[in-house]
């Protein structure tokens, strides 16, 4: 890419010599489109001609030309990508919720039933209500570390009670997987 002469700031034009030759072969392996690569190619000289002072002072102009044509690669790829539109007849239909869904619920509200009062209070409030921990722990007069101990060790003691009332399994990240309702 032949430039006309800088005057004003030589560094950028030594820098764009020593280094256009490399970049454009970057970016052309990169862009796999030569007519992108030269777009490309003068959007960065562009850039770096707007950093003018700035960029004589860079102290490694090679490593900031090619990060600003990774950057300008990557701003490509996002701008490339295709858009599919969807229809009304794409979307699937929301289904109702199942029935051992329900079950479960109610193996929830039988369970929690059974809980310690202390228990069932802080899963109640925190977790079904939506109680921040912050202030379940003030109206208690607790800290915050002892309500997510307390809650912690409340859930795990109903986890246990879900597995052995209701023979609920659970996945290797604690979702439920299957249960059995209890009669």
């Amino acid at each position: 890419m032949s430039n006309p002469a800088l005057p004003q700031f030589p560094c950028i034009q030594n820098a764009w010599n020593a280094h256009e030759s490399e970049l454009r072969n970057y970016i052309r392996h990169r862009a796999g489109d030569a007519h992108l690569a030269d777009d490309l190619l003068q959007e960065i000289f562009v850039k770096a001609m707007q950093q003018g002072k700035q960029f004589c002072a860079l102290d490694n102009a090679r490593a900031w030309l090619f990060q600003v044509a990774r950057n300008a690669l990557i701003d490509q790829h996002r701008l490339g990508r295709s858009v599919i539109e969807l229809v009304a007849d794409d979307i699937p239909n929301s289904e109702p919720a199942h029935e051992p869904l329900r079950a479960l619920s109610a193996c929830v509200a039988r369970v929690l039933s059974e809980l310690s009062l202390e228990d069932r209070d802080i899963i109640e409030q925190c977790d079904l209500e939506g109680v921040k921990q912050k202030d379940y722990a003030a109206l208690h007069g607790l800290s915050l570390a002892a309500v997510k101990s307390r809650l912690l060790r409340a859930r795990t003691r109903m986890r246990a009670r879900m597995s052995t009332a209701c023979q609920v399994q659970f996945d290797e990240r604690g979702r439920v997987e299957s249960h059995i309702p209890r009669k």
